[in-house]
């Protein structure tokens, strides 16, 4: 049993040495093979036989990035560009609401200008009228609510 666990790791360590390749196929398929690609296709390299062997955390000795890295920069670009859409999102929410505010303080405007007699309910259920003065407040109020709303 002894023997074959060494024969087994002689012949896993000699694996870890070998040459890694990257290329992508005429289909649009990513290819990982520790055996040459085609002549017709362009590979890179991502572990030569000369590098040795990998450490334990999976980091190769070469300045070129490492699958993990690779994923990394790729997630964190991909959380970036999601926090830009939601940020965008907000934005145009929020003028929404201001557009929203704005055409009700124009409809208020035109329904106060109109001249119809207009009625207010107050606390307790009564009904009344409201006055030419109070008409001309509220007139006042809305075209203020216009200008600052509507920019």
């Amino acid at each position: 049993m002894g023997k074959f666990l060494l024969i087994f790791l002689i012949l896993a360590s000699a694996n870890a040495s070998a040459e890694v390749n990257k290329w992508v196929d005429d289909q649009g398929r990513v290819h990982y093979s520790d055996q040459a690609p085609p002549p017709e296709v362009q590979a890179r390299a991502l572990r030569s036989a000369s590098e040795g062997t990998v450490s334990a955390s999976g980091v190769a000795g070469t300045g070129e990035p490492t699958f993990v890295q690779q994923e990394a920069a790729l997630k964190k670009e991909q959380r970036a560009k999601q926090a830009a859409a939601e940020q965008a999102a907000q934005k145009q929410a929020a003028a929404d609401a201001l557009k929203a505010k704005c055409d009700s303080a124009q409809q208020n405007l035109r329904t106060l200008q109109s001249g119809a007699r207009m009625m207010e309910i107050d606390a307790s259920g009564e009904r009344s009228f409201i006055d030419d003065s109070q008409r001309q407040q509220r007139i006042e109020k809305a075209q203020q609510d216009i200008s600052n709303l509507c920019k």
